[in-house]
């Protein structure tokens, strides 16, 4: 059919071992080469060749109200366009929904929803003619969803609270009740169902969410139904207010944060109402069986409510704010209130955790709780990116600051080993500073800063000078190495300096941050280790070698010296015999002086004759209130 003189057949071309070199040469000779009329081509449309499989063309399994979905296939059929007809049992016919994957087997998804229990025709047309075995006869049953079973709750079903013109939602949970398809629908006051456009998602786990948003006010009735029946409860009234100025309000807190907050804590939070006219303020709380929580709500004044409620038990908690009738912003809040916080391994203090000045870095501490510290983790969330740092001071704690570069509320997660510590997340209210604030020419100084040089129960003292830092406050934070806080007196001497005081009371690492407007200043925070000073009065010394009476001359005796409530200080012994014992002067004694681990020493000596001893003891170069002690040996 191209009028080329045969030399090779179709076989030999195709056999493995021919040389392709000359096959080429041969095909290159014919390059103008053309069909002859009627030559017998293979069709370029085949609809035969197009197949469909899956369950929606399967002749059972499908049920009343559930999609039923399968595939075209036309990657060998040619080009052309699907078209896929259903016929239920009376004989109406309806489209099925066909969207093409666009992908290499030129495969189309296909789903109907059958609404009548029966024989159904599904007719397959590809380019206008039956594909393969098409039409399909798939025979529909019964639904067996239990719709008695189905139960929904969400802020959308609340009799009150949801407002024209603003989404709200609401979740059914089909657990339990089979199969079945869930529908809903929404009528207005009007009467018409058309009017407000309904989204559902299925977020897996047997739940369906439904989105809305009702376009006016007034009574509007929700149906929902599952396998074609009402659930429980079908239909709710939701009352739809009248649009007011909800948008100005505003709630922030711990208390609203998505995570973090535990069972048996305070979750307090603030709700803000200035600008928003006027209205009522209603505060839901709910736990996750969906019943209602106390809210202790208080009005602060200046628009401000101050709010807090107390979760019992981990899981999702939701808290509906409303003003007027109407949600505010962010509301309804979701809230994963988790398990009861055990044991602590580090904790967290500083002016970053309660606020600070956008631009300037926000500084807190985080000591460690004991040796297994476990891995520590940060996160700020808030108005902007935050960069964090963390400083490892190599003593069990170390410093950490982030950067707010925006004015707002900051979230401010510290983790251990991926949990929230106690009380986080910490809510830092972060403002705009005056250009005259300078809290890097602040200087703080003095012995009581000092890392080492203190000691227990004599005041520690140093000085802050801010005459260049800018008119704002100071403030001084301090903990000790058992957490608790440090009492720091301070004392504003009218010229820009401060005089600061502290006393120790026990001989543990003291740490102190100094923040001027909120801010933490140069080379704070100050980490001093306390001494337990010298005490001499509180020395102890008891034994047969210095009892009144008993000693004998040349047997081995011995005594001890008790410091361990004397602090700090080194010991010194001294023992001499009177004239006339070893010779006619008075003369050191020999002895051994053996430290013990409880801050004792054990003191041995042989006495060379009988006589007078003296025995004195020192403790930090000072005698104590025994010394010196007088023996004598028979």
């Amino acid at each position: 059919w191209l009028g080329i003189a045969q030399v090779i057949t179709p076989e030999e071309i195709l056999h493995p071992n021919v040389d392709e070199h000359s096959v080429m040469t041969y095909l290159s000779q014919f390059p103008k080469a053309k069909l002859k009329p009627g030559a017998p081509l293979r069709p370029k449309l085949n609809p035969k060749k197009a197949r469909a499989y899956g369950p929606g063309v399967e002749p059972t399994g499908n049920v009343v109200m559930r999609k039923a979905e399968f595939t075209v296939e036309t990657v060998s059929a040619g080009l052309g366009e699907v078209i896929v007809y259903v016929e239920d049992p009376a004989g109406h016919r309806e489209e099925a929904k066909v969207t093409p994957n666009n992908d290499k087997n030129r495969t189309y998804s296909v789903y109907y929803i059958p609404k009548v229990v029966g024989l159904h025709k599904v007719t397959v047309l590809f380019a206008g003619q039956h594909i393969s075995k098409s039409p399909f006869e798939v025979t529909v049953g019964k639904a067996q969803g239990d719709a008695s079973k189905v139960s929904a709750q969400g802020p959308g079903l609340e009799p009150v609270g949801n407002v024209a013109n603003k989404t709200t939602y609401f979740d059914v949970y089909t657990a339990g009740a089979g199969v079945g398809l869930v529908t809903v629908t929404i009528t207005d006051p009007s009467g018409r169902d058309d009017t407000v456009t309904v989204e559902l998602e299925d977020r897996g786990n047997s739940c369906h969410r439904c989105t809305y948003r009702p376009n006016a006010e007034g009574v509007h009735s929700i149906s929902i139904y599952f396998a074609g029946s009402p659930i429980s409860k079908s239909p709710y009234t939701v009352t739809i207010a009248k649009a007011c100025n909800p948008s100005a309000c505003r709630a922030m807190g711990r208390g609203l944060q998505p995570k973090g907050v535990r069972q048996k804590e305070t979750a307090d939070f603030k709700v803000f109402t200035q600008g928003a006219g006027s209205g009522d303020l209603k505060v839901v709380v709910k736990d996750p069986k969906g019943l209602e929580e106390l809210v202790k709500q208080k009005d602060v004044g200046d628009g401000v409510y101050a709010c807090e409620y107390y979760p019992n038990s981990p899981g999702t908690y939701t808290v509906s704010i409303t003003w007027g009738g109407q949600h505010i912003p962010r509301s309804p809040f979701e809230v994963k209130v988790g398990s009861e916080a055990g044991p602590q391994k580090v904790r967290a203090w500083g002016p970053g955790l309660e606020g600070g000045v956008a631009g300037q870095s926000a500084d807190f501490v985080v000591e460690a709780i004991g040796t297994d510290v476990g891995t520590l983790g940060f996160s700020v969330e808030g108005p902007s990116q935050a960069k964090i740092e963390c400083d490892d001071k190599g003593d069990g704690s170390c410093d950490v600051r982030y950067w707010p570069l925006e004015a707002g509320e900051y979230a401010v997660h510290v983790l251990c080993n991926n949990e929230d510590i106690k009380y986080s997340p910490f809510m830092a209210d972060i403002h705009t500073g005056p250009p005259s604030l300078k809290p890097d020419k602040v200087r703080a100084y003095g012995p009581g800063l000092e890392p080492t040089g203190n000691v227990i129960g004599k005041p520690a003292e140093f000085t802050i000078d801010a005459k260049h830092g800018g008119k704002s406050q100071l403030k001084v934070y301090g903990q000790d190495a058992e957490g608790q806080p440090i009492d720091v007196r301070v004392r504003d001497n009218k010229d820009g300096t401060f005089s600061c005081s502290y006393t120790p009371k026990l001989p543990i690492k003291h740490t102190l941050l100094v923040s001027w407007g909120q801010v933490n200043i140069p080379n704070s925070p100050f980490r001093v280790n306390v001494g337990a000073g010298s005490h001499p009065q509180k020395v102890k010394v008891y034994g047969p070698g210095v009892a009144k009476t008993g000693l004998k001359a040349f047997e081995p005796t011995y005594f001890t010296v008790d410091c361990a409530e004397a602090g700090q200080g080194d010991v010194s012994i001294g023992i001499k015999c009177a004239p006339g014992v070893v010779g006619p002067a008075e003369a050191d004694i020999d002895f051994d002086i053996i430290r013990n681990d409880n801050d004792t020493f054990t003191v041995k000596y042989t006495p060379p004759g009988a006589g007078h001893y003296t025995i004195m003891v020192l403790f930090a170069d000072q005698a104590i209130p025994m010394s010196p002690l007088r023996v004598k040996v028979d």
